[in-house]
């Protein structure tokens, strides 16, 4: 019987590739055999050749495209390097987003402080920087008739979590919009098209440290509350992802699509 969770080959684009969760996720997928391709802006560059140059110093395949998640003409460009090079897109990681201060509430302050501008760049951001991605990418997925999309949720996609105001509106839509995509592309396009989301719990990453620790290293109050409610009693760990989405990219879940998963260490699934 064929190894379903066999992914050598494939060719694996992620967006928002060179941050602490991105570093793991390629390598682990180049671990598998797949030629991975890391998408993130300009600056990161330099981080981004790095991981390269690791995953081939260890047998990968890799390679670095600087992009804009919100610019179709250089995401048009990005698609016509990779199939240059590869030939396909075969499973497709959404994982570019983000946070601003002042899209978010704090204690001390009440809605009349959110700052509207900022909000709107971080629900363009998580929203549009996934959108976007999608519609340049899929059609390589409908000219080959199957591919995999995982997008990233969050915890903010089931339920508000006080503060982040933006983030938590725009992680909330992406939830609705991995749903309704997994009808439109199957209904369209054939069973092979999939679309589905994982939601990670609380990680420390180089974007929530400050609001997680104090400058001495110690956890703040809020980390505290987090994992005084995530029955695991930490936070998780960024290699704690990559089994879900090995799963849902794989032939072992050809027929899920439309689900979010969430790695979370029961989070979401604990009251009191």
């Amino acid at each position: 019987m064929a190894n379903l969770f066999d992914i050598k080959g494939r060719v694996v684009v992620m967006t928002g590739a060179c941050g602490v969760l991105g570093a793991t996720i390629v390598k682990y997928f180049a671990a598998q055999g797949c030629k991975v391709v890391l998408l993130d802006l300009e600056r990161a560059a330099e981080k981004g050749n790095q991981l390269v140059a690791e995953i081939k110093a260890d047998g990968g395949e890799a390679m670095f495209l600087p992009t804009n998640v919100l610019d179709t003409a250089a995401l048009e460009q990005n698609l016509a390097d990779i199939l240059k090079a590869y030939g396909s897109v075969d499973i497709l990681l959404n994982a570019a987003g983000g946070n601003m201060g002042p899209a978010n509430v704090t204690p001390e302050q009440t809605i009349f402080d959110l700052d509207i501008d900022a909000t709107r760049k971080v629900i363009d951001l998580n929203t549009f920087g996934t959108i976007i991605p999608t519609k340049v990418f899929a059609k390589a997925m409908v000219e080959n008739k199957k591919g995999s999309i995982i997008n990233f949720c969050s915890m903010s996609s089931f339920r508000p979590l006080t503060r982040v105001a933006g983030y938590g509106i725009a992680k909330a839509g992406m939830a609705s919009w991995t749903q309704w995509l997994a009808g439109e592309l199957a209904i369209k396009f054939g069973e092979g098209l999939r679309v589905n989301a994982i939601a990670p719990g609380f990680l420390l990453t180089n974007q929530n440290r400050t609001l997680l620790t104090n400058p001495d290293g110690s956890l703040t109050d809020r980390s505290h509350k987090i994992i005084g409610h995530t029955p695991f009693g930490r936070f998780l760990e960024p290699d704690e992802l990559v089994g879900a989405l090995h799963y849902l990219a794989c032939d072992a879940s050809k027929g899920v699509t439309g689900t979010i998963v969430a790695v979370d260490g029961g989070f979401n699934a604990f009251t009191i």
